[in-house]
């Protein structure tokens, strides 16, 4: 009876799906829709219903080869049709629809984000509409008509927020807050002293607006100074769980259009960030730096206060920034350097490391 019990329960647990596909897309539409050539004469009519991995993909599945290193995966996929460059569509095993195009992922991307449309925005976790039982509005609030407020939601005096957009379960919005329309702000995020513009994700935990870490440093005490700016962030931008953007010192502190955040980064008082930048998981921005538009930075970065980074450059994981970084150029290292420059520098002490091993290991008997 256990293992029956065992059985059923992993059973149930196989079945649970939480994101489910609209409307199935034909191989034509498919095609039509990426620009797609079907390179092994495949049926436009076969159905795709969801998207997999190679080594995972059913008969009704879309998958990608980007990677030679998968060149075995897809020759055994089971898949019903593969996004592939025109070098591999060759490799393509019986029933598998080959979709000839020069970016894969970029194909299977466009597709994905058409099959799960609804994906792209989280939704209401409590899954109603309009405020909760539970969820608490103040009476100076101003909400358009659309907005929904799962239970514990705070929405203090004098906030705003547009049509469409959804505040999660133990969410805080603070006095005089605005949020445009069709955003997301995740369970258990705080917002005070925040303008937001529309299509804004915020995931869970993060904290938006609270007081940055500004202190006169003294022998008797650290004087406290007032933080009194506030944190702007225009459209589309994504931030992921448990980042903390704090509020400007004395200006306010930007996040620019399209930037996308991943989860647990620190954004200090008075940062400026550019637009569409990407900003990827453990970096910390000390305050006062500016970030131009299009910059990339890696896991676990961490830039010195009053850095100036150019539009378009690029910094590595791990890095330590403590001078600015030109327009355009790629850096790495700590403290951070032009990555070529930190690439010579690695080889050149893998080599003494090497020679100075060989020379100097004791003979053993």
């Amino acid at each position: 009876m256990g293992d029956g019990r065992a059985r059923g329960v992993e059973r149930y647990m196989t079945e649970v799906i939480f994101s489910r596909a609209g409307t199935p897309l034909a191989l034509g539409e498919i095609a039509a829709l990426t620009g797609a050539e079907v390179a092994n004469g495949a049926d436009l009519g076969r159905m795709i219903r969801g998207v997999k991995t190679l080594d995972f993909a059913g008969p009704f599945d879309l998958a990608f080869l980007e990677n030679r290193n998968f060149l075995e995966a897809f020759r055994s996929t089971g898949a019903g049709a593969c996004f592939v460059a025109r070098a591999h569509a060759e490799s393509a095993p019986a029933g598998v629809a080959a979709l000839v195009v020069k970016e894969p992922y970029r194909a299977y991307v466009t597709v994905a984000r058409a099959l799960f449309e609804q994906s792209l925005k989280p939704a209401a976790l409590f899954g109603g509409r309009g405020i909760a039982s539970g969820a608490s509005v103040h009476p100076e609030a101003r909400l358009e008509d659309g907005v929904a407020a799962d239970p514990g939601a705070v929405i203090g005096p004098r906030a705003e927020i547009g049509a469409g957009t959804i505040v999660g379960a133990n969410a805080v919005i603070g006095a005089g807050v605005r949020i445009g329309r069709d955003c997301s702000i995740g369970a258990g995020v705080s917002i005070q002293h925040a303008l937001l513009g529309n299509r804004v994700i915020v995931h869970p935990g993060v904290r938006i607006g609270q007081d940055g870490f500004g202190y006169l440093p003294g022998k008797s005490a650290h004087l406290k100074v007032p933080q009194v700016g506030r944190v702007i962030i225009q459209d589309d931008v994504e931030i992921g769980a448990n980042t903390t953007i704090d509020r400007g010192a004395n200006r306010d502190t930007m996040i620019g259009e399209g930037t996308k955040i991943d989860n647990l980064v620190q954004i200090a008082h008075n940062v400026s960030i550019g637009r569409h930048c990407i900003i990827v998981a453990q970096v910390g921005i000390s305050g006062s730096c500016t970030l131009g538009d299009h910059v990339m930075v890696g896991g676990q970065a961490a830039l010195a206060d009053h850095t100036q980074v150019g539009e378009g450059a690029q910094i590595a994981a791990k890095s330590g920034v403590m001078h600015d970084i030109p327009a355009g150029e790629r850096w790495g290292g700590t403290p951070a350097k032009p990555i070529r420059e930190f690439f010579r520098e690695v080889s050149a002490l893998r080599k003494l490391a090497g020679g100075k091993h060989a020379a100097d290991r004791p003979d053993k008997d």
